[in-house]
């Protein structure tokens, strides 16, 4: 066994700094976004973006519409208040809540474990993240007048803030939480990393309770405001006199942004924490080799400094002049933050890991080599890439399937969604082979640690995918700002360019949700196994395969109530928007204000009462199965949920996100197919909104808590795992 390079002290300076790096790279970002100024005593002209270095003049005729208009910067300032306090009285709801439910699941902990577990909840990544997008977006508005570049900087930077500050405080808080409970446990490595799992429990469930709740939220007011909007009034989408329209605009904070980051902070913080349970029990944790068990940290640690690199990329290296240049920078920032993190891997394997080691699997130690640690990390990395840039191709509307569904709505909206739905079950194939070849690399180099590593791998480029997927909410929210404070239909244009890449990038970014998922609860899964003390899952065991057939079940009974509580919250909030359309005297023309806190009260309510029977479901499944049925059913309903999640996850998100690019494409009339398919208000365009309507509910609640509903019950299972093993099956003991 020949020892690592890095030394242990090197280790304990190294993970912090990195993170203490990525924090400030974050703060620096948050500075430059807030010199935009959103009051109305700073209207600036900036004399620069005229005819500076860009020589803009040439690209597009850049008319820098209504700079110095007072009225405008003030009517942004008031938007940008509203949908900020809308977002924030949601959150504090919504923890209050949460809270109370993490008191009752400690003690249940306490009861079944003797041990209460560190519960380091995510709210305050959540929170700060979506604090800075309801921040960034008048001001991605503000910068739309002065062309597309500048908006898209930026949106993109204040999408960096928070992936950077959600990746390095990820990892210093988990860091901490692993010193400090080093001194409680001493020298006892594998009681420390199952404390640990706790860490990974906290943040998945109040990622399950953000996504959800969020997801409730913003559609019941992104439904209620088209359907009375633009199918009944026929008014724009995001007109001021829609009263559900402030309700919209905060949901997109809410569901995308503080769910997003909850969910993606959830996988990580899983992924190491399956990655430590299974180490500890491994030549790592039995000599005590400090640097080398930190070894997902460290990878963690090398992700921060590569995506800040990459993000440089986009701001700072070369700029954005015209819209058609808007999709590829955001698809380099994939590509070139792949490339290095190869790099910056191969570095962390040879400076970190002895050159041989042995891995827990299944009752013995299976004997691995650094490369092919490496290589396990590598496959999940570029695996991601893949799946992204599948996603991509499904979902935006630059490429044929998009089209082609753009194209079905010629003949109605019954044909618009069987092409859609048809397009999210195909774009199932290629990502489940990449996950199904990683799987199968990384478990023959390095049993469930390869997996677990393979999954941070994917994760590791976190930060920006973060910013990538945040990027997304934020421009939508600039093109709602932008019509709300009647600017001029240039503006508009842009910002819809802008949004129209952001779907496809939070499309990309649910599709990195989705593949980690997949490969943390099966590395959970492993840990699981070994951890109940079970040698082997046998599927012809009746047991199991009771198991399997229910686990396959629960996310098509998951999707089903999340559907129907969008459905149930969305027709409430049309009844409000209607009745304010028909008791407001002079609501259509524009005289009177509508009642916007009503509408705002409606989502938060109807999310918060509806987000409870889900939560429930995947929170109780284990405990009952584990408690009645013991660990061999168990580990079958994991695998069946792992199994059919995965599939119906990534179909119910890239139908949404091509329905919803399908109706941008008629809108945007960018291409003579476009242009056949009609302006607004045509039948196609009807049809196309219609099938943009169904997929909300598809691309923004449903699919993305999937991810969570299967991660979650491993981890759960994971922690319980050895009260279910000495007193779980209490049905067939009888």
């Amino acid at each position: 066994m020949g020892s690592a390079l890095l030394s242990d002290l090197g280790t304990e300076i190294v993970i912090p700094v990195c993170a203490v790096i990525g924090i400030v790279f974050s703060l620096v970002q948050w500075f430059i976004v807030s010199r935009v100024k959103v009051s109305s005593e700073h209207a600036e002209s900036s004399p620069s973006s005229k005819n500076g270095k860009n020589g803009y003049n040439d690209y597009l005729i850049e008319e820098e519409e209504g700079i110095n208009d007072h009225n405008v910067v003030a009517k942004c300032a008031d938007i940008q208040n509203a949908i900020s306090e809308g977002a924030t009285s949601f959150l504090f709801t919504e923890y209050q809540y949460v809270g109370i439910f993490m008191i009752a699941f400690a003690i249940l902990i306490f009861l079944f474990l003797g041990s209460v577990e560190g519960f380091s909840t995510k709210i305050l990544s959540g929170f700060l993240g979506m604090k800075i997008a309801t921040y960034a977006n008048a001001r991605t508005t503000l910068e739309a007048r002065k062309g597309v570049g500048k908006a898209f900087i930026v949106a993109f930077r204040s999408g960096a803030v928070m992936g950077f500050l959600l990746a390095a405080n990820g990892l210093l808080v988990l860091y901490i939480t692993i010193n400090l409970f080093k001194l409680y446990y001493g020298d006892d490595w594998e009681g420390l990393f199952e404390a640990i799992t706790g860490y990974g429990l906290g943040g998945s469930s109040m990622a399950l309770f953000g996504r959800v709740g969020g997801g409730i939220y913003t559609k019941a007011a992104d439904v209620g405001a088209d359907l009375v909007g633009k199918v009944e009034r026929n008014i724009p989408e995001d007109d001021p006199r829609n009263p559900a329209v402030i309700a919209d605009n905060v949901g997109d904070n809410v569901g995308d942004i503080a769910g997003m980051g909850s969910d993606l902070f959830g996988s990580y913080a899983e992924s190491s924490c399956a990655a430590l349970v299974v180490a500890s029990i491994s030549s790592f944790g039995m000599t005590h080799d400090f640097t080398a068990m930190l070894y997902p940290l460290l990878i963690s640690s090398m992700g921060i400094l590569v995506c800040l690199i990459t993000t440089l990329f986009a701001t700072d290296f070369f700029e954005i002049k015209a819209v058609k240049e808007i999709e590829p920078a955001l698809k380099k920032q994939l590509i070139i933050s792949t490339v290095l993190m190869t790099a910056g891997v191969a570095i962390v394997t040879w400076t970190c890991l002895p050159s041989s080691f042995t891995i827990f699997n299944f009752g013995v130690q299976k004997v691995v080599k650094n490369w092919q640690l490496f290589l396990c990390v590598c496959v999940g990395l570029w695996a991601g890439l893949i799946i992204g840039f599948v996603t991509e191709y499904y979902t935006s509307n630059a490429y044929s399937p998009v089209q082609a569904v753009a194209d079905s709505c010629r003949t109605g909206a019954a044909t618009n969604v069987i092409f859609g739905l048809a397009l999210g079950y195909q774009s199932v194939i290629i990502p489940i082979f990449a996950i199904a070849i990683s799987i199968f690399v990384s478990f023959t180099f390095a049993a469930m640690y390869g997996i677990a590593v393979a999954a941070l791998g994917m994760l590791s480029t976190i930060a920006t995918g973060l910013a990538i997927d945040a990027y997304g909410p934020i421009s939508d929210n600039a093109g709602g700002i932008a019509e709300m404070a009647g600017m001029s239909h240039r503006i508009r244009e842009r910002t819809d360019a802008l949004d129209a890449a952001g779907n496809t990038t939070a499309a990309i970014g649910k599709g990195f949700a989705i593949g980690s998922a997949a490969l943390v609860s099966l590395a959970l899964f492993g840990a699981f196994v070994s951890r109940a003390e079970i040698s082997t899952v046998d599927v012809l065991t009746p047991k199991v395969f009771i198991g399997l057939i229910v686990g396959a079940m629960l996310p098509y009974w998951f999707s089903a109530m999340t559907m129907k509580s969008v459905g149930s919250a969305a027709l409430k909030m049309v009844e409000e928007v209607r009745r304010q359309f028909n008791t407001i005297p002079g609501l259509l023309e524009g005289h009177t204000k509508p009642d916007y806190a009503t509408c705002v009260k409606i989502s938060t309510d109807a999310s918060i009462k509806e987000m409870i029977p889900p939560g429930a479901l995947v929170m109780l499944t284990p405990l009952i199965v584990g408690t009645f049925f013991g660990v061999e059913t168990l580990s079958g309903v994991l695998a069946g949920s792992l199994v059919s999640g995965v599939q119906v996850a990534i179909s119910a998100s890239n139908t949404g996100g091509a329905w919803d690019n399908a109706k941008k494409y008629i809108e945007a009339g960018a291409s003579e197919h476009a242009r056949t398919l009609g302006p607004k208000g045509s039948e196609p365009h009807k049809a196309a909104v219609i099938g943009d309507t169904i997929g909300d509910p598809l691309k923004d609640t449903s699919g993305p808590s999937l991810n969570i509903l299967i991660k979650l019950m491993a981890v759960e299972s994971l922690v319980f795992a050895p009260f279910f093993a000495t007193h779980g099956g209490l049905l067939f003991k009888i």
